[in-house]
């Protein structure tokens, strides 16, 4: 045991700082350390351990009960990304005037969806009426999810080989420069008529 005085002293002497690490403890604890360094080492500890927790939100999809074939894959496509990305999905079906006495239209739709999206949804909530919507809330299969990491892992790399470069072609050989070749004159194929005399 140190008395403070001759902690503080001791600290002075190293160029650090004493600080106290349990006060409640009898006698209190304290340790000689660079103090600025721990603070800084601590704060990026802490910024670690909040990037590594994940934050699910609830994302919502609208669908209508007479939505067509192409809309259908592009919302389905929008809610993989919500459930890979770790998210719930609030999925509505919205009816208006009269496809409220078809509500299973909508049921159908909701069941399809997941069928679709198979081992990588759990429905958290069956779907009901609300109003004028039918609401089913579904979340990501964790199992799954995991498994599917653990496949994307476990493939290898696959690593491009660079393709050869073409050898250079040999270029001619330059020949010597011959005189040009004289270029015959055109030759009179038929003679000029001799002026007649007389």
């Amino acid at each position: 045991m140190v008395t403070t005085q001759e902690a503080l002293q001791r600290a002075r002497e190293a160029d650090l700082d004493l600080v106290e690490v349990a006060p409640q403890a009898n006698p209190p604890v304290c340790r000689i350390m660079d103090y600025g360094k721990f603070k800084y080492e601590r704060d990026i500890r802490q910024k670690e351990a909040r990037k590594k927790q994940s934050r699910t939100e609830l994302k919502e999809i609208k669908f209508r009960p007479k939505i067509d074939a192409h809309d259908y894959g592009t919302k389905k496509g929008h809610v993989e990304r919500f459930l890979r990305g770790g998210h719930k999905v609030k999925v509505t079906i919205m009816f208006r005037g009269r496809e409220m006495t078809h509500t299973e239209l909508g049921r159908k739709i909701l069941d399809r969806l997941v069928g679709d999206l198979g081992e990588m949804v759990t429905v958290e909530s069956m779907p009901k009426q609300e109003g004028r919507n039918m609401i089913m809330v579904i979340s990501p299969n964790k199992r799954y999810m995991e498994q599917l990491a653990r496949t994307k892992t476990l493939e290898p790399e696959q690593q491009l080989e660079p393709e050869p470069e073409p050898e250079p072609e040999a270029e001619p050989e330059p020949q010597p420069a011959s005189e040009p070749e004289p270029v015959p004159e055109p030759v009179a194929s038929a003679a000029a008529p001799e002026p007649d005399e007389g």
